[in-house]
């Protein structure tokens, strides 16, 4: 059973949760964004990077992104996962 602590009392900061796996998920209290790692501080770099993207930050994924990632033919519903999904 997962367990979580918390390293704010006003509403900011961040919630770590210590899931069953092993890994450690990091959310932010404010923003309610949450990343994981296998370690408190790689989940807290991961969350840096969400919430940066969260907040409109990073770069915008084009069409040559999706090619290369196996999903420009990829539409809603469709059953068959890209190769990266499975």
């Amino acid at each position: 059973m997962a367990s979580a602590t918390r390293d704010a009392s006003n509403g900011e900061g961040v919630e770590f949760i210590h899931e069953d796996d092993g890994s450690i998920t990091a959310r932010d209290i404010e923003t309610g964004v949450a990343s994981f790692g296998e370690t408190k501080a790689e989940a807290l770099r991961m969350l840096a990077e969400a919430i940066e993207l969260h907040e409109g930050g990073g770069e915008p994924v084009t069409d040559e992104d999706l090619e290369e990632w196996g999903l420009e033919e990829t539409e809603p519903g469709d059953k068959e996962l890209p190769e990266f999904m499975r």
